[in-house]
Protein backbone atom coordinates (compact mmCIF):
# COMPACT_ATOMS: atom_id res chain seq x y z
CA UNK A 1 0.00 0.00 0.00
CA UNK A 2 1.51 3.62 -0.42
CA UNK A 3 2.59 5.34 1.97
CA UNK A 4 0.41 7.80 4.04
CA UNK A 5 0.43 11.62 4.36
CA UNK A 6 -1.72 11.73 7.45
CA UNK A 7 -5.27 11.90 8.89
CA UNK A 8 -7.34 13.82 7.41
CA UNK A 9 -10.39 13.11 8.46
CA UNK A 10 -12.28 15.34 11.07
CA UNK A 11 -14.10 12.39 13.20
CA UNK A 12 -10.49 10.19 13.95
CA UNK A 13 -10.09 11.89 17.02
CA UNK A 14 -13.47 11.57 18.33
CA UNK A 15 -12.78 8.03 19.70
CA UNK A 16 -9.75 8.85 22.54
CA UNK A 17 -12.59 8.24 25.12
CA UNK A 18 -13.57 5.11 23.99
CA UNK A 19 -17.44 4.01 22.44
CA UNK A 20 -19.16 7.33 21.25
CA UNK A 21 -22.63 8.28 23.75
CA UNK A 22 -25.07 6.40 22.81
CA UNK A 23 -23.03 2.98 21.33
CA UNK A 24 -21.97 1.85 25.09
CA UNK A 25 -24.38 -1.15 24.96
CA UNK A 26 -24.32 -1.77 21.13
CA UNK A 27 -23.98 -5.60 19.57
CA UNK A 28 -21.62 -5.99 17.16
CA UNK A 29 -20.85 -9.18 14.40
CA UNK A 30 -17.49 -9.86 12.86
CA UNK A 31 -16.99 -12.55 10.58
CA UNK A 32 -13.88 -14.45 10.14
CA UNK A 33 -13.46 -13.40 13.26
CA UNK A 34 -11.54 -16.27 14.91
CA UNK A 35 -7.92 -15.64 13.90
CA UNK A 36 -6.42 -12.48 12.18
CA UNK A 37 -7.54 -8.74 11.93
CA UNK A 38 -11.17 -9.88 12.45
CA UNK A 39 -10.16 -11.23 16.10
CA UNK A 40 -8.35 -8.24 16.58
CA UNK A 41 -11.28 -6.12 15.33
CA UNK A 42 -13.29 -8.24 18.24
CA UNK A 43 -11.10 -7.87 20.77
CA UNK A 44 -11.26 -3.97 20.08
CA UNK A 45 -14.59 -3.36 20.46
CA UNK A 46 -15.38 -6.18 23.21
CA UNK A 47 -12.79 -4.07 25.11
CA UNK A 48 -14.52 -0.99 24.32
CA UNK A 49 -17.77 -2.56 26.43
CA UNK A 50 -19.69 -4.06 23.33
CA UNK A 51 -21.58 -7.22 22.69
CA UNK A 52 -19.06 -8.89 20.40
CA UNK A 53 -20.29 -11.85 17.99
CA UNK A 54 -17.11 -13.54 17.08
CA UNK A 55 -17.91 -15.37 13.80
CA UNK A 56 -16.12 -18.25 12.48
CA UNK A 57 -16.65 -21.13 10.17
CA UNK A 58 -15.60 -23.41 12.56
CA UNK A 59 -17.03 -23.94 16.22
CA UNK A 60 -13.92 -25.17 18.04
CA UNK A 61 -11.75 -21.87 16.41
CA UNK A 62 -14.45 -20.01 17.34
CA UNK A 63 -15.09 -21.13 20.82
CA UNK A 64 -10.99 -21.01 21.32
CA UNK A 65 -11.49 -16.79 20.04
CA UNK A 66 -13.90 -15.59 22.33
CA UNK A 67 -11.46 -17.26 25.60
CA UNK A 68 -8.68 -15.22 24.41
CA UNK A 69 -10.88 -11.89 23.29
CA UNK A 70 -12.78 -11.78 26.83
CA UNK A 71 -15.43 -9.03 27.73
CA UNK A 72 -18.74 -9.85 26.14
CA UNK A 73 -17.60 -11.75 23.08
CA UNK A 74 -19.94 -14.75 22.26
CA UNK A 75 -18.96 -17.39 19.61
CA UNK A 76 -21.62 -17.82 16.41
CA UNK A 77 -21.03 -20.14 13.81
CA UNK A 78 -21.45 -18.69 10.11
CA UNK A 79 -20.31 -19.81 7.08
CA UNK A 80 -20.54 -16.76 4.65
CA UNK A 81 -20.84 -19.34 1.64
CA UNK A 82 -23.82 -21.02 3.41
CA UNK A 83 -26.98 -19.11 2.66
CA UNK A 84 -28.95 -20.95 5.18
CA UNK A 85 -25.71 -20.96 8.02
CA UNK A 86 -26.04 -17.43 7.55
CA UNK A 87 -29.89 -17.29 8.23
CA UNK A 88 -29.48 -19.38 10.98
CA UNK A 89 -26.70 -16.86 12.25
CA UNK A 90 -29.48 -14.32 11.77
CA UNK A 91 -31.82 -15.37 13.56
CA UNK A 92 -29.72 -16.57 16.38
CA UNK A 93 -28.62 -12.87 16.69
CA UNK A 94 -31.43 -11.20 16.85
CA UNK A 95 -30.34 -7.47 17.33
CA UNK A 96 -27.57 -6.18 15.56
CA UNK A 97 -25.86 -2.68 15.39
CA UNK A 98 -22.57 -3.52 13.97
CA UNK A 99 -21.46 -5.66 10.94
CA UNK A 100 -18.19 -6.12 10.16
CA UNK A 101 -17.38 -8.13 7.13
CA UNK A 102 -14.34 -8.90 7.47
CA UNK A 103 -13.96 -13.01 6.16
CA UNK A 104 -12.30 -13.16 2.91
CA UNK A 105 -9.53 -15.24 0.90
CA UNK A 106 -6.62 -14.09 -1.18
CA UNK A 107 -6.91 -17.06 -4.01
CA UNK A 108 -3.73 -17.36 -6.23
CA UNK A 109 -1.30 -15.24 -7.12
CA UNK A 110 -2.37 -15.37 -10.88
CA UNK A 111 -2.80 -12.51 -13.50
CA UNK A 112 -6.35 -12.85 -15.58
CA UNK A 113 -4.74 -14.85 -18.24
CA UNK A 114 -4.13 -17.67 -16.09
CA UNK A 115 -6.54 -17.71 -14.06
CA UNK A 116 -9.01 -20.82 -13.61
CA UNK A 117 -12.90 -20.11 -13.27
CA UNK A 118 -13.17 -22.16 -10.18
CA UNK A 119 -10.53 -20.45 -8.22
CA UNK A 120 -12.04 -16.57 -9.21
CA UNK A 121 -15.69 -18.63 -8.09
CA UNK A 122 -14.56 -19.33 -4.71
CA UNK A 123 -12.68 -16.18 -4.29
CA UNK A 124 -15.71 -14.27 -5.04
CA UNK A 125 -17.93 -16.68 -3.40
CA UNK A 126 -16.28 -15.44 0.00
CA UNK A 127 -15.41 -11.99 -0.79
CA UNK A 128 -18.48 -10.68 -2.88
CA UNK A 129 -21.50 -13.12 -2.47
CA UNK A 130 -20.72 -13.71 0.89
CA UNK A 131 -20.71 -10.09 1.97
CA UNK A 132 -24.27 -9.69 0.32
CA UNK A 133 -25.59 -12.81 1.68
CA UNK A 134 -24.64 -11.67 5.43
CA UNK A 135 -25.83 -8.34 5.04
CA UNK A 136 -28.85 -8.65 3.48
CA UNK A 137 -29.58 -11.18 6.09
CA UNK A 138 -28.74 -8.78 8.95
CA UNK A 139 -30.46 -5.78 7.15
CA UNK A 140 -33.90 -6.33 9.30
CA UNK A 141 -31.83 -6.08 12.53
CA UNK A 142 -29.81 -2.75 11.46
CA UNK A 143 -32.96 -1.26 9.97
CA UNK A 144 -34.34 -1.27 13.81
CA UNK A 145 -30.87 0.08 15.22
CA UNK A 146 -30.32 3.85 16.28
CA UNK A 147 -26.44 3.85 14.98
CA UNK A 148 -26.56 1.08 12.39
CA UNK A 149 -22.79 1.02 11.40
CA UNK A 150 -21.46 -1.58 8.38
CA UNK A 151 -17.87 -2.12 7.95
CA UNK A 152 -16.20 -3.89 5.08
CA UNK A 153 -13.30 -5.01 5.20
CA UNK A 154 -11.17 -4.71 1.34
CA UNK A 155 -7.77 -4.15 0.19
CA UNK A 156 -6.15 -0.97 -1.35
CA UNK A 157 -5.49 -3.31 -4.02
CA UNK A 158 -8.75 -3.13 -4.98
CA UNK A 159 -8.25 0.69 -5.34
CA UNK A 160 -8.69 1.01 -9.31
CA UNK A 161 -7.12 4.42 -8.93
CA UNK A 162 -3.99 3.08 -7.09
CA UNK A 163 -3.95 -0.19 -9.31
CA UNK A 164 -3.57 2.19 -12.66
CA UNK A 165 -0.97 4.10 -11.20
CA UNK A 166 2.87 3.34 -10.29
CA UNK A 167 2.34 2.53 -6.19
CA UNK A 168 1.33 -1.45 -7.50
CA UNK A 169 4.38 -2.60 -9.92
CA UNK A 170 2.37 -6.37 -10.55
CA UNK A 171 -0.32 -5.23 -11.87
CA UNK A 172 -1.82 -7.91 -13.00
CA UNK A 173 -1.06 -9.99 -9.65
CA UNK A 174 -3.98 -11.84 -7.54
CA UNK A 175 -6.40 -10.79 -10.22
CA UNK A 176 -9.06 -12.62 -8.74
CA UNK A 177 -8.72 -11.58 -5.23
CA UNK A 178 -8.13 -7.91 -6.35
CA UNK A 179 -10.91 -7.98 -8.83
CA UNK A 180 -13.20 -9.22 -6.00
CA UNK A 181 -12.26 -6.33 -3.57
CA UNK A 182 -13.15 -3.85 -6.52
CA UNK A 183 -16.64 -5.78 -6.56
CA UNK A 184 -17.12 -5.20 -2.88
CA UNK A 185 -15.85 -1.53 -3.16
CA UNK A 186 -18.69 -0.24 -5.89
CA UNK A 187 -21.36 -2.79 -2.94
CA UNK A 188 -20.56 -0.67 -0.99
CA UNK A 189 -21.06 2.75 -2.28
CA UNK A 190 -24.98 1.08 -3.30
CA UNK A 191 -25.40 0.09 0.08
CA UNK A 192 -24.39 3.24 1.39
CA UNK A 193 -26.97 5.00 -1.09
CA UNK A 194 -29.27 2.54 -0.64
CA UNK A 195 -29.56 2.51 3.13
CA UNK A 196 -29.32 6.39 4.15
CA UNK A 197 -32.58 7.06 4.90
CA UNK A 198 -32.18 3.98 7.42
CA UNK A 199 -29.31 6.10 8.79
CA UNK A 200 -26.89 2.82 7.96
CA UNK A 201 -23.43 4.28 7.48
CA UNK A 202 -21.53 1.66 5.16
CA UNK A 203 -17.71 2.24 4.83
CA UNK A 204 -14.91 0.68 3.13
CA UNK A 205 -11.53 -0.19 5.08
CA UNK A 206 -8.21 -0.90 3.50
CA UNK A 207 -6.34 -2.67 6.61
CA UNK A 208 -2.95 -2.39 4.67
CA UNK A 209 -0.69 -5.67 4.76
CA UNK A 210 -0.78 -7.43 7.59
CA UNK A 211 0.69 -10.44 9.60
CA UNK A 212 -2.15 -13.06 9.09
CA UNK A 213 -2.72 -16.41 6.77
CA UNK A 214 -4.25 -14.57 3.89
CA UNK A 215 -1.28 -15.77 2.23
CA UNK A 216 2.75 -16.54 2.32
CA UNK A 217 2.93 -12.50 1.66
CA UNK A 218 0.98 -11.42 4.51
CA UNK A 219 2.04 -14.62 6.54
CA UNK A 220 6.24 -12.69 6.13
CA UNK A 221 4.86 -9.71 7.01
CA UNK A 222 5.42 -7.25 10.06
CA UNK A 223 2.72 -5.66 9.56
CA UNK A 224 0.63 -5.42 13.46
CA UNK A 225 -3.22 -6.98 12.69
CA UNK A 226 -4.26 -4.68 15.83
CA UNK A 227 -3.51 -1.63 13.99
CA UNK A 228 -5.59 -2.21 11.02
CA UNK A 229 -8.48 -3.33 13.34
CA UNK A 230 -8.52 0.20 14.87
CA UNK A 231 -9.34 1.61 11.69
CA UNK A 232 -12.59 -0.89 11.27
CA UNK A 233 -13.40 -0.02 15.12
CA UNK A 234 -13.34 3.86 14.54
CA UNK A 235 -15.79 3.27 11.31
CA UNK A 236 -17.50 0.87 13.58
CA UNK A 237 -18.01 3.79 15.91
CA UNK A 238 -18.52 6.65 13.71
CA UNK A 239 -20.73 9.88 14.96
CA UNK A 240 -24.22 9.90 13.28
CA UNK A 241 -22.40 12.96 11.20
CA UNK A 242 -19.84 10.91 9.80
CA UNK A 243 -19.04 9.90 6.75
CA UNK A 244 -20.82 7.04 4.72
CA UNK A 245 -20.02 5.52 1.24
CA UNK A 246 -16.05 6.31 1.93
CA UNK A 247 -12.94 4.05 1.17
CA UNK A 248 -10.62 4.52 4.27
CA UNK A 249 -6.84 3.71 4.77
CA UNK A 250 -6.13 1.85 8.34
CA UNK A 251 -5.02 5.14 9.59
CA UNK A 252 -8.01 7.35 8.24
CA UNK A 253 -6.57 8.62 5.27
CA UNK A 254 -9.13 8.39 2.16
CA UNK A 255 -8.38 5.83 -0.37
CA UNK A 256 -8.95 6.85 -4.13
CA UNK A 257 -11.74 4.50 -5.50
Amino acid sequence: MPPQSGIHCPWIGRFAGGTLDGMDNSIALVTGANKGIGKEIARQLAGAGLTVYVGSRDAVRGERAVEEIGGDARPLVIDVTDPASVAEAARQVGTLDILVNNAGISGEDRTPDQEDLDTLRRVYETNVFGVVTVTNAFLPALRRSAHPRIVNVSSGTGSLTWGTGPQFPHQGAFAAYRSSKAALNALTVYYAHTLAGDGVKANVLAPGLRRTELNARAAASDGDPAEAAAGAVRLALLPDDGPSGEFFSWDGTPVPW
